[in-house]
């Protein structure tokens, strides 16, 4: 190779895919790819069976899970192919020679890299629910009309958030603020380790910055918390009792368009025993609204018996360090100077219009990176 410069890139190139392999290795290991491949074969024998469809149920049970396990395996034995190609690009090169090469596996590398970021995110998630649809809520705290604010730009934080991973995301009830913003909202996200990945956002956002609504245009703090639940596929799992149920029904008070079609059956349910109470307006009927408010009670009462189990555990075992609802979590300060840091892991980020526009990956990877090392310590 003529050129020191291309081996030196050569050289560099070589390292970072030895760095590939070993980090695509390790996430191998954590998202137990063994026991995946011995899942797979029986999930196979399971979806040759001539009756499967005999139970509608069953079936969409076994071919979801046939499915999530096969392109998890695909996932990871693409990656391995992609590292294998790229050795070959090396060898090539130290045989050759070749800028054009060299561009090429740059590029590569670049796309290897990312792919497996993603798969080092899935291979930190092995909860329960982890893989689940979310629930989550927002609900803005002190710092009157500025906390209603930055309750409405973490809604749109969220929002383009899902959008950036491929999710669906729908409002499913909303409470305008009095003078801008919003007071709370609940949203659902749809999408495969939606729950899993939301569940490291759980707790009290503080916003820092020049209030646009102080007329001497002074630096405001605020608050805004946010929590979230997986939601059930089946709100059958939980038993509820309708007789302790209060059910109420009402005009939608949203805006509409921007966050939720006006109807005339908004649905609000309460719980009685535990006064948990959940609202749906964004569907088409009160029947709807009924329905899906129902499946987001079921998915707080199978949390809520979660929590309190846990709490016996802890009772029983002692103090344990928890991050929880009602702890700050996270700084997002905009003025005097731009910084986003999350208070758990001490991990920063200075461009905070990308997160506020979504890019929420980087810190929620960090915190689950630092959950597992705290885990297993």
């Amino acid at each position: 190779m003529a050129n020191p410069l291309d081996a030196e890139r050569v050289k560099v190139l070589n390292d970072l895919i030895e760095d590939l392999d070993r980090r695509a290795t390790l996430a191998k290991r954590f998202l137990g790819y063994s026991e995946a491949k011995k899942r797979l074969e029986l999930l196979e024998v399971e979806i040759a069976r001539s009756d499967l469809w005999d139970d509608l149920e069953t079936a969409k049970s076994i071919t979801t899970e046939y499915n999530a396990t096969r392109d998890d395996i695909e996932i990871v034995d693409n990656l391995f192919r992609q590292i294998a190609d790229a050795n070959v690009y090396i060898e090539l090169i130290k045989e050759e020679g070749g800028e054009l090469l060299v561009d090429e596996l740059s590029k590569i590398t670049h796309q290897l890299n990312s792919q497996l970021q993603n798969l080092e995110i899935r291979s930190l998630l092995s909860g329960e629910h982890d893989e689940q649809d979310a629930v989550a809520e927002i609900h803005a705290g002190a710092g009157g009309t500025d906390a209603q604010d930055w309750a409405e730009m973490m809604l749109r934080m969220y929002q383009r958030w899902a959008e950036r991973r491929g999710f669906d995301f729908e409002i499913d009830e909303i409470t305008e603020g009095s003078q801008a913003g919003i007071l709370s909202v609940t949203f659902i996200i749809r999408g495969r380790f939606a729950y899993g990945l939301l569940s490291t956002e759980r707790g009290v956002h503080r916003m820092v910055r020049m209030s646009p609504f102080d007329s001497a245009h002074r630096r405001h703090t605020s608050f805004a918390s946010f929590d979230v639940i997986p939601l059930l596929d089946d709100p059958g799992e939980v038993s509820i009792d309708e007789s302790e149920l209060r059910i109420d029904t009402y005009r939608s008070s949203g805006a509409g368009g921007q966050h939720v079609n006006k109807t005339d059956s908004a649905v609000r349910i309460t719980h009685l025993p535990t006064g948990i109470a959940v609202a749906c307006q964004n569907e088409r009927s009160q029947h709807q609204n009924k329905a899906k408010a129902m499946q987001i009670l079921a998915s707080k009462l199978a949390e809520l018996e979660r929590v309190q189990h846990q709490e016996k555990l802890n009772a029983i075992s002692g103090p344990q360090s928890e991050v929880a609802w009602g702890s700050q979590i996270r700084s997002y300060v905009l003025a005097p100077y731009q910084l986003v840091k999350d208070l758990r892991t001490s991990f920063e980020v200075g461009n905070v219009a990308g997160v506020l526009d979504g890019d929420l990956d980087p810190l929620i990877e960090s915190f689950l990176s630092w959950r597992r090392s705290e885990n297993s310590q």
